[in-house]
């Protein structure tokens, strides 16, 4: 009994600590997260209590040694403290938070190299990607997807009348999405990310305080940029399939008109497929430019293919086009110019959405080359 109360006074002392109440120098906390650690891991093998701080205690030693950047000993760490966090997760409400938060923050660390500097997917096509991770890289995120499945299981399974839970909840939603784009699942991850933003909505108006109602805004925002950023990776069969489940929201229905219009799809198939009048298409369209972003190159003598520069690298608004139509353009106005290397070279065009990317996202491309005949070889929207 002494060792147990003694490893509970070192956890208020580091408590205060790491909430910033008491200030300490680095090394000294660090030495006495160690010695807590220590002191808790005896207890720990018969006492919930002991058991889930000495998990949530090596989450926050994986913390600390993921922002130092030691990702490979914060991942060791967390794997460790989670055995503990599952062990003691069913006795109380906060052990089970305690667990589900720690399965998130292992998540986001293993699927670390599968996002950009601006925590965006590096790889939103997935398998289709022409560039995409390695296999240990997407292994780790296919596992990071799975634990963070299991977060969103945890807190599903606790009492949604609290709105400790319900926010908690509508969090792990929103890293499920993350982890779900990270491996190119775009329809899927749109489809949580909906998810927890009604989760959000209703926690602002459900009366959250303010810390609450700040947090809400705040991730009501990311999810607003992560799903603008999702449709323009999506198919029409997606955008159709998506609000035909009822998870494509109003305000993004204009986006996607113009998501199935760049794809190629005509205007009654868009209005059935998405639900909508057709004047309601025809009016979206009208008003709802998007950014058509192009690269041209020419295949050099040594085989590796040359960009060329402006204006056959560039970008400009279009309303109402497919992305063939301004591929197609494209092709006949290089045809007629100075710069067009002449039907015995390699060339090649490439049309994306809003930015360029990998060639296999761009939503048109085309080859041509010596095919004895001076046409293009193979043209492909997408």
């Amino acid at each position: 009994m002494g060792e147990r109360e003694a490893a509970l006074r070192l956890d208020e002392q580091w408590a205060r600590i790491r909430s910033g109440a008491d200030q300490t120098e680095y090394a000294a906390a660090e030495a006495l997260l160690a010695e807590l650690i220590g002191a808790l891991r005896e207890p720990a093998a018969s006492d919930p209590e002991c058991a889930a701080r000495l998990g949530l205690r090596l989450g926050d030693l994986a913390a600390r040694r993921f922002a130092g950047g030691d990702r490979a000993g914060a991942l060791a760490a967390i794997e460790e403290g989670l055995r503990y966090a599952q062990q003691a997760a069913g006795y109380e409400p906060e052990y089970a938070r305690w667990y589900a938060r720690g399965l998130i923050n292992q998540g986001v660390w293993l699927a670390w190299p599968l996002s950009d500097g601006d925590r965006l997917p590096r790889y939103p096509l997935g398998a289709a990607a022409e560039q995409g991770p390695s296999a240990i890289e997407r292994a780790a995120g296919e596992r990071a997807r799975d634990l963070t499945r299991a977060a969103v299981e945890v807190w599903g399974g606790l009492d949604r009348q609290d709105p400790v839970n319900r926010r908690g909840l509508a969090q792990a939603e929103v890293f499920l999405g993350d982890r779900l784009a990270e491996l190119g699942l775009a329809e899927e991850a749109v489809a949580w990310a909906v998810d927890a933003e009604e989760g959000f909505r209703r926690l602002l108006l459900g009366g959250a305080g303010p810390e609450e109602a700040r947090e809400a805004e705040e991730a009501l925002d990311h999810i607003g940029r992560q799903l603008r950023l999702r449709l323009r990776f999506l198919s029409f069969d997606a955008l159709a399939n998506l609000r035909a489940r009822g998870l494509l929201p109003e305000r993004l229905l204009p986006q996607a008109v113009v998501a199935a219009r760049i794809g190629g799809a005509a205007e009654p198939a868009i209005a059935e497929g998405l639900r909508l009048d057709a004047e309601q298409v025809r009016t979206m369209l009208e008003v709802t430019p998007w950014l058509a972003v192009w690269r041209f190159e020419v295949r050099g003598p040594d085989g590796l293919w040359e960009v060329l520069g402006d204006p056959w690298r560039g970008s400009a608004e279009a309303r109402n086009r497919t992305a063939e139509d301004v591929g197609d353009e494209l092709i006949r106005t290089f045809r007629a110019s100075p710069d067009h290397p002449g039907d015995g070279t390699y060339w090649r065009v490439l049309v994306w959405w809003h930015e360029e990317g990998d060639p296999a996202g761009a939503r048109f491309r085309a080859l041509a080359g010596p095919d004895g005949r001076g046409g293009v070889l193979d043209a492909t929207p997408s």
